[in-house]
């Protein structure tokens, strides 16, 4: 090889003074014509380097993936724009103008096709897939045209059918995009939780208003509740009060009852409150315990993590000893429907009647009448029934001539000394209970009659709003029985956790839940019963997921907290949009006769 032999040598390199590339004026490049003029990008010290020219990029979906489109445009970029990315680059190629009008092929968007009618729909929009639903007797109109979706139309009325993708949407079925219904699946309808987050949030009032005058002492919140738990024995029975009938064994036939008529039976059933109860104050006097409540309130306490709608519970401290009382006409007082539910029952908008008979306060007043009636209709009135060792303590022959109902009193004590923790400090704590019981079965094999609850749910229309996705009971009851009373524990968890509460309390044997619609989903008077099934309380609670522990352990931990008070009147209320409870000690002549406008009675 010619010149092998002579020695490499690097050429001369020219001496850079300034840091970044050579200066404006420098023309060492071969050039006469300075940097000063030349065109200039801006650019980013975080800019990558990348090829000179990429042929296999199109400019057009400017860096978007080609198959998912603006999907994954910019997924895996830099998080910060560099910067002039969004300048112009001056050295892009620029086309001739004569140019941009010249196409191999036609890429304009084509003719509208006429419309045709056939089996899928009306044509023109409705073509894209009219499989979702029907359209009959349409005339004319905008709706009518582009297709049913997700529903049919008869003679011009809307109705809207669920399909297999929910039920139809508000929006008249018509689906999102005007993309139809492809592959059978109706997915116009709305789907629950689409844009929950744009609805306004439901306010409910307080359901006794706080005073000025009243200070608030303790906030609890619900998790710290849940936490509780605290397990004690069975109690035992102190005083027995009442009477009751047997129970008609016909309303638990196989397969069910054929629909009856719910009847209006006018008898007396009491319901005082704790320091009203004569049998209590006597015990009170006696020192049989330090703590004194009902069932109905003590379950509200112990169901009180799974209550939404606003209660409150009066605390009175005098000497050593605590009552629970309730208000008359309270929250305590009425069944509430579907409190738990996603979509609970909302009041009416001021002047619309339409829906009036479906609002918190109707249904509530509709289920505590039904709960009254069907637990005097499912006994058998007659000579023979159950007595227990007083009459009942609130009933006046001379008063009234109406006939008592079946109702057992059972004052029962439970100790709940315990080892709860270092509040006990060895100090015997005991609380009496009344409880309730609605009728009684006879043993078959001649022992001690089983004693029993009586409760009914209802059903008042399950396509009104607040039906919770509810079944049709009517059609789906006697198939699918399993799924209507899941759908229940779940759209009123609170109120089944209470009765479970008020049965166990009651030492009951069964507890008897029936069935009860509306003869008319517009006639809130006229109910029809559909069935009744029994349960064991403990093994329905199980059911419910609902543990007795806990709720004992929210008791003992309010008895504590309420133990430490000095001498007075309070208020246990729960906030009506939290799920918190609060405290507030209130004058001593708050709740008496005179003092009713502080009570926002429903």
């Amino acid at each position: 090889m010619e010149g092998a032999d002579t020695p490499f040598v690097l050429p001369a390199l020219p001496t850079i003074g300034a840091p970044w590339g050579p200066t404006a004026t420098d023309t060492s490049f071969g050039g006469a014509i300075p940097f000063d003029g030349a065109p200039y990008t801006p650019f980013s010290k975080n800019d990558k380097l990348g090829k000179a020219a990429d042929w296999t990029q199109d400019s057009s979906r400017d860096g978007r993936d080609q198959r998912g489109g603006r999907q994954n445009y910019g997924r895996h970029k830099d998080p910060y724009q560099a910067y002039g990315a969004s300048t112009v680059s001056s050295f892009q190629f620029q086309t001739a103008e004569d140019e941009g009008s010249f196409s191999v092929v036609d890429s304009s968007r084509s003719a509208p096709k006429p419309r045709s009618f056939g089996p899928g729909g009306a044509g023109g929009q409705g073509q894209s897939g009219q499989r979702g639903g029907m359209q009959r007797g349409v005339r004319g109109g905008p709706q009518g045209r582009g297709g049913a979706r997700g529903g049919y139309q008869r003679g011009g009325a809307q109705r809207f059918n669920s399909g297999r993708g929910g039920y139809g949407g508000a929006s008249a079925g018509q689906d999102r995009n005007g993309a139809g219904q492809r592959g059978g699946r109706a997915t116009s309808g709305r789907r629950f939780g689409w844009k929950d987050y744009d609805k306004p949030q439901r306010t409910r009032d307080a359901s006794v208003t706080v005073s000025p005058d009243w200070k608030m002492l303790e906030e609890i919140d619900f998790n710290r509740l849940s936490k509780l738990t605290f397990d004690i024995k069975d109690g035992v029975d102190v005083d027995t009060c009442g009477f009751t009938y047997y129970y008609d064994k016909s309303f638990d036939r196989p397969g069910g009852i054929s629909e009856r008529k719910l009847q209006v039976i006018d008898t007396l059933s009491y319901n005082p409150t704790t320091t009203d109860d004569p049998v209590i104050q006597q015990l009170a006097q006696t020192n049989e315990a330090t703590v004194y409540a009902t069932d109905s309130i003590l379950s509200m306490l112990m169901c009180s993590p799974r209550s939404v709608y606003p209660w409150d519970i009066v605390v009175i401290r005098e000497g050593d000893k605590l009552f629970f009382d309730k208000r008359d006409n309270g929250p305590l007082d009425f069944v509430t429907v579907n409190e738990n539910a996603i979509d609970s029952p909302i009041d009416a908008p001021e002047g619309n009647s339409k829906d009036s008979i479906n609002t918190p306060s109707t249904l509530a007043f509709e289920a505590t009448f039904i709960n009254q009636n069907f637990a005097a209709q499912a006994v058998m009135e007659s000579s023979e029934k159950h007595e227990f060792a007083h009459p009942n303590p609130f009933h006046n022959p001379e008063e009234g001539s109406e006939p008592l109902g079946s109702r057992g009193y059972r004052y029962r004590k439970f100790d709940l000394s315990g080892t709860a923790g270092a509040a006990d400090d060895g100090l015997q704590l005991n609380l009496i209970v009344r409880t309730e019981v609605d009728g009684a079965i006879k043993n078959p094999n001649g022992g001690e009659d089983q004693l029993i609850t009586i409760k009914a749910l209802n059903e008042f229309d399950s396509r009104a709003p607040g039906a919770g996705g509810a079944l049709d009971w009517r059609s789906k009851f006697a198939s699918q029985r399993g799924a209507v009373v899941a759908t229940e524990m779940r759209n009123n968890s609170c109120k089944l956790a209470r009765w479970t509460v008020q049965s166990v309390l009651a030492g009951a044997d069964q507890m008897k839940l029936g069935f009860v619609s509306r003869a008319n989903p517009k006639d809130n008077v006229h109910h029809v019963i559909l069935g009744v099934v029994g349960y064991k309380p403990r093994d329905f609670a199980n059911q419910m997921n609902f543990s007795i522990a806990n709720g004992w352990g929210i008791v003992r931990s309010i008895i504590d907290m309420c133990l430490q008070l000095d001498e007075g009147k309070y208020v246990i209320m729960k906030d009506p949009n939290k799920p918190v409870i609060r405290l507030y000690e209130v004058p001593r002549e708050t709740f008496e006769e005179g003092d009713d406008d502080l009570a926002d009675d429903e």
